[in-house]
């Protein structure tokens, strides 16, 4: 999916004069190489807005954080679980009422613009297959790509740029374009050399000359071949990660290209080698995707989609909205909106629990009814969903990335 933009969320300005104690295990004393004995922890009491700073220093002094809690809490501590040395650079913030305060994200160890844009990787094509059955609209591509050469690293939900080769009228380099990443961390081949997209040829008519307009990244890429060069920048984005835990509920909404993220997620969740190699992530949870699409030719990884359905029934919902194919309740085209007001009330009440994750990506006109459908539903219980929605925001569960 080509993504123009990345945005993160801002923190919530009521934390700001909170304090968070961290409990750590085996950190240095900082003037030593000694550290604590594993068997004993460490308590740090730490404002608000030094937490990023605190987290990094602790990582680099090899400590691990067992557990996050606001001073003088009566709750429990929230534990970090992880093998890594240390939690994210993105701190709780203070809960509004209904909606829990978050662990901290893991985010320390996200790998992000490993390759600059005035250094880019150059990898190689290994395959281009279309993804449109026939009678499909357009022209959609699932592209892979060999990284094995450099030391390109990615998670699921992050984007990479793309340099298309040639120079543009004023003759200066074309601009980097942004893709959301369609594999998982170890690639199609589950052998951590490869990175997919997903992408659709830009096609329009100017409406000044009446010409035909082709994209000039999206051309490149849907018609590049095996063995061909690709300048490679990124990785890109926090905005689109993954929770780690596997019972989390995740409610994914697409369009079109959109699917790209989510592919990576679903493969994550439930592909059979992926699962083996991931022993620490072995999902149990529930995913749901809705998915909107012109027409089923047009349904992007049907097959995968469908498979994974059948064998976990339990943990994946597959939801479709066909525009030119279906009516909705007013005998209108079915439009993703149209389906999530369908199933409003089942998504508000899984909203409102704390494990739930709901990920939006793709036209940025879809927000704009699903917002509509959430906000009917919410009212049945007397809440406002526009300040639900900023809620689960600032508890780092509400994730949108259209174009």
């Amino acid at each position: 999916m080509y993504n123009p933009s990345l945005s993160g969320n801002a923190g919530s300005s009521s934390a700001n004069s909170r304090l968070y104690v961290y409990e750590i295990i085996g950190m240095r004393d900082g003037s030593t190489d000694e550290k604590i004995r594993s068997s004993g922890s460490k308590f740090i009491t730490v404002p608000y807005q030094r937490m990023a700073q605190e987290m990094r220093r602790i990582a680099s002094l090899g400590g691990k954080i067992i557990s996050i809690r606001p001073l003088a809490s009566t709750a429990e501590p929230t534990p970090v679980a992880s093998s890594e040395p240390a939690p994210s650079e993105t701190a709780p913030a203070a809960a509004p009422a209904a909606v829990a305060a978050p662990a901290a994200k893991k985010h320390a160890d996200v790998p992000v613009n490993i390759y600059r844009p005035n250094a880019p990787f150059v990898g190689k094509c290994v395959s281009n297959d279309g993804l449109l059955a026939d009678g499909g609209i357009g022209m959609v591509q699932h592209v892979k790509f060999d990284i094995s050469a450099g030391d390109l690293r990615y998670f699921e939900g992050q984007s990479i740029g793309i340099i298309p080769p040639g120079k543009d009228g004023k003759g200066k380099n074309h601009k980097i374009r942004l893709y959301s990443i369609a594999s998982t961390r170890h690639g199609d081949d589950i052998d951590d050399k490869t990175v997919s997209l997903c992408v659709r040829k830009l096609e329009y008519k100017d409406e000044k000359t009446g010409k035909e307009v082709e994209g000039v990244c999206s051309t490149f890429l849907c018609n590049i071949k095996p063995g061909d060069d690709v300048q490679i920048t990124g990785p890109t984005g926090k905005e689109m990660l993954l929770p780690e835990d596997p019972e989390a509920t995740v409610i994914m909404m697409a369009t079109g290209t959109g699917i790209a993220p989510f592919r990576a997620y679903l493969w994550r969740m439930f592909k059979d080698n992926e699962r083996n190699v991931n022993p620490e992530y072995q999902f149990k949870g529930l995913a749901w995707l809705v998915f909107g699409v012109a027409t089923t030719p047009n349904i992007l990884y049907k097959g995968e989609l469908e498979e994974i359905q059948e064998k976990y029934p339990d943990n994946f919902k597959l939801t479709y909205a066909v525009s030119r194919e279906q009516k909705n309740a007013e005998g209108g085209k079915m439009y993703i909106q149209d389906r999530i007001a369908e199933n409003a009330d089942e998504l508000w009440t899984l909203v409102q629990q704390e494990k739930t994750h709901v990920y939006i990506c793709g036209l940025k006109g879809m927000e704009t009814g699903i917002d509509a459908a959430l906000t009917n539903a919410a009212a049945k219980s007397d809440v406002k969903w526009s300040e639900y929605r900023s809620q689960m925001k600032r508890a780092g569960r509400w994730h949108v990335e259209t174009y």
